[in-house]
């Protein structure tokens, strides 16, 4: 994947769904996720602040979904973020993900989009000079 990745800068999954995982994914219980920007859900599962509640929004969001959004934990963020696929991620549509942009009026992914192709071939494509047919 390019650098061209949409994903990277979106967040609208961030900001649309709650985020729950094992309470041990944690750093209290020796896992990565910062405890503090978790809340307790069950006996076993917690998720992260912000994101249990109607209007959620991860306490780990930082910018404007869909403009300039990133994960402030990306390198500790929590099973589900790191499960959850792009749109068009190895040719597979994830409806969730295409639910989330509509919220922020963004478009649905497509496999087929620059992104989904290596910079190189993206930059070859994009400046490609079409000739004439002889």
């Amino acid at each position: 994947m390019s650098s061209l990745n949409p994903c990277m800068s979106c967040g609208a999954c961030c900001a649309y769904f709650r985020v729950s995982f094992y309470w041990a994914e944690a750093d209290d219980a020796g896992g990565p996720v910062p405890a503090q920007l978790t809340e307790p859900l069950t006996p076993f599962l917690r998720c992260m602040g912000g994101t249990n509640q109607k209007q959620c929004r991860c306490v780990a969001l930082e910018g404007i979904p869909g403009q300039s959004a990133r994960c402030s934990i990306y390198e500790g963020r929590p099973s589900p973020c790191r499960e959850f696929a792009m749109s068009g991620e190895e040719g597979q549509v994830n409806e969730a993900c295409d639910r989330a942009r509509a919220q922020y009026g963004l478009a649905p992914l497509y496999k087929d989009m620059l992104f989904h192709t290596s910079s190189d071939a993206a930059t070859e494509d994009v400046f490609r000079v079409q000739l004439p047919d002889i």
